[in-house]
């Protein structure tokens, strides 16, 4: 199973529009973003996704409400806990608890965003994920994260500027 891993998307439609485009060429099962979508009308683009979408609220998301009535209720405080193609995922905003739900065992997987850096690494049995910043702000490129279940690696995909 193939799914993506996307942050900080700080209402940028045209880094979403990419990302989604993305996500469907390369046959996405599903998507979790790490926070930050900020507005509700993102989903006028995340809406197209023809997968299934797991979100975690940022730091950043304005009206919280709106955000996960037109998400589908797909919208969650964190931490949110899945189950993907037999593997546990934990997805966070901000990173405070990377370490203790790395260290606790219970996770294959722990995806986090608000850093806006890329990082894929291996704490003790788990795979890391901050897919970095989608949002075309700040210094660096647009990037999100694709995982394959099946290998259990992970990819920093380039959007660009």
């Amino acid at each position: 199973m193939l799914i993506g891993i996307i942050s900080d998307t700080h209402d940028d439609m045209s880094s979403i529009r990419k990302a989604v485009e993305l996500f469907s060429a390369r046959k996405v099962s599903h998507v979790i973003h790490a926070g930050d979508l900020v507005s509700p009308f993102t989903f006028e683009i995340f809406g197209e996704l023809k997968c299934g979408f797991s979100a975690v609220f940022g730091n950043n998301d304005g009206d919280k409400i709106l955000l996960r009535q037109k998400s589908g209720d797909r919208i969650y405080r964190q931490p949110l806990v899945l189950t993907l193609d037999g593997k546990k995922i934990v997805a966070v905003h901000e990173p405070d608890l990377v370490d203790p739900l790395s260290d606790s065992g219970h996770f294959q997987v722990v995806v986090y965003g608000h850093t806006h850096t890329p990082y894929v690494g291996r704490k003790r049995d788990t795979l890391v994920i901050n897919p970095g910043k989608a949002a075309r702000l700040h210094k660096g490129d647009s990037t999100f994260a694709l995982l394959d279940t099946g290998t259990m690696l992970a990819e920093i995909i380039n959007l660009g500027r």
